[in-house]
This record gives C-alpha cells, structure tokens and sequence, in this order.
C-alpha cells in the first residue's frame, strides 16, 4: 500500500514542465513567463496630461481666482497622439486632452472645469468638440484657480521606466500582465504553454447530461467535473466523456488521443471488479517504441481514493492518471494528485492549493480510518479560523461536495477528532 506522499512524489517525478515556446500576447494568456521582461520604453515615454483642460505656466495662473481670473490667450488644441509644434509662452496657454503630451513651456495643466472654457462666463463642466466648435482652441479663457507646477502631469517614467523589470519569470500571464507586455511594445513573449489535459470517463452505465436515463444509469458527472478543474488549473482541457466497459475501445480510444495530449486523466475501472476496464486495458500496456512505458495500479493509503493508477503510454511517454470512478473519490484525487501534475506542465512555482490550519467546529467527533489519511469535506471560514464539516464520508455525495470549499485533513494514524481541535485544511476556492 501506498501512501499518499510517496504516490505524489512519484508523479511529479515523472512529469516534467513543457518546453517553452513563443506566443502572440493574447495566445500566451494563462501562460508561464520564462524570462525576465525588460522594460524597453519608460511609460509613461512623455510628461502627459491627466486631465482635459489647459497647459499653463504657472505664474500666469497664481492668484487666480473666480473674482480675479486669469485671463490667458489661447494657442491650439494638443490632442493625444496629435503633438505638434506648440510651445506656450507667457500669457498663453493651450488646450490639452488627458494623454497628450506636455507642450514646450507648459508646466501644469488646469483642469477645464477651472474655466470658463473660452465662453465667456462661469465654470464650465466639459469641452465643446472640436468637430463642432473649432473657435475653442483659440481666443481667451479665464481660468478660476491657481495652479502648482507639475500639477495633473503624469511625468516620465513614473509607471515604469526604461530598464527596469516589468515582470519575472515564473509569473502566470492575466490581463493586467498582457495589457503591461502591450504597453511597453511586446508583441510576443516566451512563455511555457498551457497544458493539453484529455478527460474520459469509463462506464456502460454512464449517460450524456440532457438524455433520458434508463434502467441501472447515472449521469456521466465525473468528465464533466474533471475537465472544469483542469481548465481551473490552467490547462486546455477537452473532454472525451463516456467509454464503454470494454478494454479495446477504451485503448484504441486513448491511443486517439495522444495527438492533443500532454496529460490523460481517466476515472472509474480501477478498483478490483470484473468490469474494472481500465485495469484491464492498460496495466499491462507499454510504450512500444521505448521500455519504461505502462501504468502502475496501486492501492493508496487514503480516503476516498484508494484505488489509483499512473504511469505514461505511447511513443511520447505521455503520462496518465487513472483515478477511481466515485464522484468525490474521482474529485478529491485530481485535487492532490492531478492538479499539481498540470501545475508542474505549466511551470508555475506554486503547484499545491493553500493550506491552513484552523479549529474543527462540527457536533460530534469525527472517525477515521486507522492507517488511512482521510479527506472530508468542509466549509472554511478564513477569518474565523474555523472549520466545518459538510455530508458524510460516502464518496458518492456529490451534493456535499458542491457546497464545499475545503478539504478538511485527518492524518493516517488518528481515528477520531474532537470538536475544537484544530485540523489541517486544504483550501479549494
């Protein structure tokens, strides 16, 4: 009998992270960085407006005030992306769009609702469109308020700035780190891909979701369940759903799949029944080209999940997990043993979900196995530090599972829990 260390220990022994490749910036979402990104540009590249309003010098607005404006003379607009040849001298100012470029001799920017707008009157609360009213980017404005200097300037440089380093290897590309690449020119980025994860279920009773049930039938939960965690964990996942039980069609159906395949996870026929079909059609399979091939089924020290197998098939060696066909067995073991097999593909750092420690808070002890470590569903309460059990230890009880967020611990060697214990708690959200 395994233990659940040493059946993790040799699957991440075994796989290894993906070769990096380089990506168009959107294809890379939820990828890996594999190098340091230098900044090539400092952002913002020029001093820039943050505001709409008027680039002024400041001494021709201090003092300014709604009784005694400063009354400037307008030179034209400097609209984002439109910089021209304006330089502003003194007495003059020039309108300014947020992210145009501070013209030469301007050293502040008043927002336009410190005017007049160049009407005439009181504060105005926006800009006339220049399509519209091309007079406003010449003529007088009166400006109500004094304004410092680098006042609603966005300086040089005081995002990020030109040899500094925008983000490191290791990090997982999401849209804040795409929209940084973007900004600083990157079209393309070397990253490792996201991993190609294949889902089956095994089965004759197994029935697509949206069909009628017949005698002795379940629906197929189980692929279903197991490609959305593989997409949570970040991989491509595509499900196959339901193989009969009958052990050629299983492998000629995973032998298709190794093409887009850089993981195969199975649940159900592992256990030791005559219909057990994933025992059967691949325990004694091996890699034809290369030894070292096959799939190991073994008995792990654990509950639910007793029944487990991996090892790798085909040319490529590509490995595969077979886990138990129980709804929380097949769940709770991709949880410790399938996720972090992908998170490792991936390249990430951290392949394991948070840990915690909190104080057990249920009605009456709770029992476990001797010899086994044991898994239960809880709901976690972070600020509490608490942890409360959810259903039973049957690893069918699906609906338990969907309202868990944590999988609360019991070690190998301890048969019961006391309420107000404190107990190990993996996190699931």
């Amino acid at each position: 009998m395994w233990s659940v260390t040493e059946h993790l220990a040799d699957i991440l022994g075994t796989v290894r992270p993906l070769e990096p490749i380089e990506l168009q910036l959107l294809d890379a979402q939820g990828c890996v960085l594999v190098d340091d990104v230098t900044v090539p540009v400092s952002l913002p590249p020029f001093d820039n407006s943050s505001m709409d309003g008027y680039a002024v010098r400041a001494a021709d607005v201090a003092g300014a005030s709604e009784e005694f404006p400063a009354v400037l003379t307008v030179i034209g607009d400097v609209a984002a992306g439109r910089g021209g040849p304006l330089t502003v001298g003194p007495g003059q100012t020039a309108r300014i769009m947020t992210g145009a470029p501070l013209p030469p001799g301007a050293e502040a920017v008043v927002p336009v609702e410190w005017t007049d707008g160049g009407l005439g009157g009181g504060a105005v609360s926006g800009m006339r469109a220049h399509s519209t009213a091309p007079e406003g980017a010449s003529g007088q404005v009166r400006i109500h308020r004094a304004a410092q200097p680098r006042a609603y300037v966005r300086a040089r440089g005081s995002d990020v700035r030109a040899g500094d380093r925008a983000l490191e290897a290791g990090t997982v590309l999401r849209a804040p780190q795409i929209a940084l690449l973007a900004a600083i020119g990157r079209g393309t980025v070397r990253v490792r891909p996201r991993p190609r994860v294949v889902v089956l279920s095994t089965g004759s009773e197994l029935v697509q979701p949206g069909e009628p049930l017949g005698e002795g039938q379940v629906y197929d939960a189980n692929s279903f369940a197991l490609t959305a965690a593989a997409r949570e964990a970040g991989a491509l996942a595509y499900r196959v759903g339901a193989v009969d039980d009958d052990a050629e069609t299983l492998r000629a159906t995973i032998e298709d799949q190794l093409i887009r395949a850089d993981l195969v996870v199975t649940t159900g026929g592992v256990s030791v029944g005559a219909y057990d079909v994933v025992k059967e059609a691949l325990a004694h399979v091996g890699d034809e080209d290369e030894e070292g091939g096959g799939v190991d089924f073994r008995t792990l020290a654990m509950q639910p999940g007793k029944p487990q197998g991996f090892g790798s098939i085909g040319p490529d060696h590509t490995p595969l997990l077979a886990l138990p066909g129980n709804p929380v067995s097949s769940y709770v073991s991709f949880e410790l043993f399938a996720r972090p097999a992908i998170r490792t593909l991936m390249g990430v750092r951290d392949i394991h979900r948070p840990s915690a420690r909190a104080v057990l808070r249920a009605d009456k002890a709770l029992t476990s196995p001797d010899g086994r470590r044991q898994f239960l569903r809880g709901r976690y309460d972070a600020e509490a530090g608490e942890v409360t059990p959810v259903g039973g230890a049957g690893s069918h009880l699906v609906a338990a599972l969907a309202h868990a967020d944590a999988l609360i611990v019991v070690p190998e060697r301890t048969v019961s829990v006391e309420p107000g214990t404190e107990v190990d708690v993996v996190v699931l959200d």
